[in-house]
């Protein structure tokens, strides 16, 4: 019995060593941006060896806070193993976990996940994860009177508190400078940023679970009777482009040969409302702006879709990504993500089947105005040699695989280029097909993306980075326009005096959209269409 007692830990000794642990094998991301403003040297070492024993005393305070009881291994190994994930994205991508990608991750669809998977991850969850699991789960921790218990949780947490303190103390000038100038570096320190984004989320998860009542705005929305054409307004949601890979940008590349061809407009200083499409999507289409987006308002008031069928308009959504984000919740939806609707698939189902979609609900809508949404999968990373058929592999050589890292600059810019490729093949199919139905209607065609991506630049790969620290390349974004003759000719002259330079956002699409179906409703205004005069 005493030789029992002796194989078996001090609970707050393994919580040292599960905090030692995450710190050392999760927090490279952490510390290669660090090295990259401090590199190593002896007149950086003690301010680097404080913020080691910083991130091991703040792991022992919260793991101390939480283990208690029956949790006690179960939430050790959530740290290990959420811990480890999370350095995966963070070492592969250089991403932050972010309130934004963990709502986006928590959306994704089957098939987007299996995009993320490869041998890399697996070695990660199981060395880093499955393994301590395996190991904390039959090791032999001894028990302890509550009370007892409670001391020595005391005691480490007091230690640890000193310990956080003494370092802020010694290194006073080095932490001032480093948390007023350099704020984006701390977002990678793992456990504690993945921690406090799940519960931050899952707050405003429960709180989003309280009653609020649906609320209905732009009641007085109306169409004014007249004898023009029925308007034809197809909106393309893109995915995931950049405003500096269009080559109607000025970008060296030839991504955009058809829409050269067809006079459009393009929009080259457009921002988005967010970094995920989890934010922009739904914020894009709220009257709320970026700056007072709440998700809660936004879900449970009626967007600029809801209105302007309430005006007599007849709306569709139609999706090859994963969804609409709850916007298309009260409108008519169909996804185009199975062989079953779009006929053209290969790999993955393409952008181009949900035209098929169009030309049906076209030839249905006996009359009426028609606002079609189409949310494309576009350039949707990490996998973009999966965005385009083997057609499009205009660029090369180009990358095939999911660890970008792997690939060389011009690999991953030329991936990514022939995904452009493929848009631009797209939205001048939609330009087409909206000629040809021209006699019959005023038909107009507006893209915007929901937000951009980082291809490497600084290390960083996708997008998802807290807005306020996000690089211009996750939130400068591409927006075009085409319109027929008699739809056209008033916003023509706009042209002529720059328009296409002057700065946007996505908090104009509400209003845009609202004008170009000539929705009368309070809530409208003016100032922020566009188009408006």
């Amino acid at each position: 019995m005493s030789a029992q007692k002796q194989r078996q830990y001090p609970s707050i000794l393994v919580i040292v060593a599960v905090s030692i642990w995450v710190t050392v094998t999760g927090n490279f991301a952490f510390f290669s941006n660090l090295f990259a403003i401090y590199p190593v040297s002896w007149k950086n070492a003690g301010f680097i060896s404080s913020l080691v024993i910083l991130l091991i005393a703040l792991t022992n305070i919260l793991i101390s806070t939480f283990a208690i009881g029956r949790l006690y291994k179960p939430l050790l190994m959530i740290v290990l193993l959420v811990s480890t994930a999370s350095a995966y994205f963070m070492d592969t991508y250089n991403v932050v976990i972010s309130s934004e990608i963990l709502q986006s991750a928590l959306q994704t669809d089957a098939s987007e996940s299996l995009g993320l998977l490869n041998a890399r991850l697996f070695i990660y969850l199981v060395f880093s994860g499955v393994l301590p699991c395996t190991l904390l789960w039959f090791m032999p921790v001894s028990k302890q009177a509550v009370i007892r218990e409670a001391l020595s949780r005391g005691k480490l947490i007091v230690l640890s508190g000193a310990a956080i303190i003494l370092m802020l103390f010694l290194f006073s000038s080095s932490y001032a400078s480093f948390f007023r100038e350099h704020k984006s570096v701390r977002f990678y320190s793992n456990p504690e940023t993945p921690v406090y984004t799940a519960i931050k989320y899952v707050q405003g998860k429960l709180e989003d679970s309280d009653d609020t009542s649906f609320k209905k705005i732009g009641l007085d929305a109306r169409q004014e009777v007249s004898d023009r054409k029925r308007r034809l307004i197809i909106l393309v949601v893109g995915e995931t482009a950049r405003w500096d890979h269009f080559s109607l940008n000025g970008y060296t590349k030839i991504t955009n040969p058809m829409l050269a061809e067809r006079n459009v407009f393009s929009f080259d200083n457009v921002w988005s409302c967010g970094t995920a499409t989890a934010v922009s999507v739904p914020c894009m289409f709220s009257l709320l702006d970026r700056k007072n987006y709440r998700e809660k308002v936004a879900k449970s008031t009626d967007n600029v879709l809801d209105i302007a069928e309430r005006a007599g308009i007849n709306v569709a959504w139609m999706d090859n990504n994963s969804d609409s984000k709850g916007v298309a919740l009260r409108v008519p939806y169909t996804s185009y993500r199975t062989p079953e609707l779009n006929p053209y698939c290969d790999d993955e189902c393409r952008d181009i089947g949900m035209l098929e979609g169009v030309r049906k609900l076209v030839s249905a809508s006996l009359s009426g105005d028609i606002l079609v949404v189409l949310h494309q999968m576009g350039s949707h990373g990490p996998e973009y040699a999966k965005r385009y058929p083997k057609s499009f592999e205009r660029f090369k050589p180009s990358c095939s695989s999911n660890l970008l890292e792997k690939c060389s600059q011009e690999e991953i810019d030329n991936a990514y280029d022939n995904s452009i490729l493929y848009t631009d093949f797209f939205l001048g199919h939609v330009i087409d097909y909206l000629r040809s139905v021209s006699m019959e209607f005023s038909p107009a065609m507006l893209y915007v993306s929901d937000h951009g991506e980082s291809l490497g630049e600084n290390g960083i790969f996708l997008h998802g980075f807290p807005y306020a620290f996000a690089p211009e390349s996750q939130k400068h974004i591409p927006m075009i326009f085409w319109a027929g003759n008699e739809f056209g000719r008033e916003h023509r002259k706009l042209k002529e005096q720059g328009f296409e330079h002057r700065e946007f956002t996505q908090d104009n699409l509400f209003h845009t959209l609202l004008g170009l179906l000539d929705v009368k409703t309070e809530v409208y205004q003016p100032k922020l269409d566009i188009f408006y005069p």
